[in-house]
């Protein structure tokens, strides 16, 4: 296996049987600053790659032991997140929709263009920042809202239909003062700076807890 480039830069992995196509494209891609690291083993990969970099995952489809295509589905049935690139030397429409299908970002077919590999890797790394950050988003709304008293989560969930404080008074039987100052409140703790960014960002959150539109 191979490793390089600053540490902090994303990390692609890159799988396949055939060494000198590892030591070829690892090469490639360290021209755009993208560390590498390489693996000729596939169960060898997913045993031990670091699930937690930012990066991409480039498989070879015909490998020994096991598929690109098979591969790839054991990586989104774990969760892994890195977008995956696949590879293949005998490229057909049939496998091409079945790629996709299994989830994979991009299919090339070998000999690799070497401007299309990179641009699919800067891709797939920027596509796989965005899914981070999304994910941190979320997860952090997530502990604001578990911060919430079931009071104020009554409120959230009327504000999220559209009621106003008035309207929330009255199906809670709650004066406007106090209405308000759960409101105020509840802003306070889920760090919303507007209705709009509220609800864009709970309104997922009290459906869940609710069961539902509605419920």
């Amino acid at each position: 296996m191979t490793d390089t480039a600053p540490s902090l830069s994303p990390l692609i992995h890159l799988v396949d049987d055939d060494a000198a196509v590892r030591e070829g494209l690892a090469l490639l891609i360290a021209t755009v600053g993208l560390r590498v690291q390489t693996w000729g083993d596939p169960h060898a990969f997913l045993a031990s790659f670091d699930r937690a970099h930012i990066g991409a995952i480039v498989l070879d489809v015909r490998m020994p032991g096991i598929s690109g295509l098979s591969l790839l589905e054991q990586l989104l049935e774990e969760g892994v997140d890195q977008p995956v690139i696949l590879l293949t030397g005998h490229g057909t429409v049939d496998m091409c929709r079945r790629a996709f299908k299994a989830g994979a970002a991009e299919f090339l077919e070998k000999p690799v263009d070497d401007e299309r590999l990179i641009e699919s890797l800067q891709s797939a790394v920027r596509q796989h920042v965005r899914t981070r950050e999304r994910y941190q988003v979320d997860h952090q709304a997530a502990i604001r809202y578990g911060q919430l008293s079931p009071r104020e989560r009554e409120v959230l969930g009327l504000i999220v239909e559209g009621l106003t404080n008035k309207d929330i008074g009255r199906a809670l039987e709650l004066s406007p003062r106090t209405v308000e100052s759960h409101r105020a409140s509840l802003f306070a703790k889920l760090e919303a700076q507007s209705l709009a960014q509220l609800i864009r960002r709970y309104a997922a959150l009290v459906e869940q807890d609710t069961g539902g539109p509605g419920s």
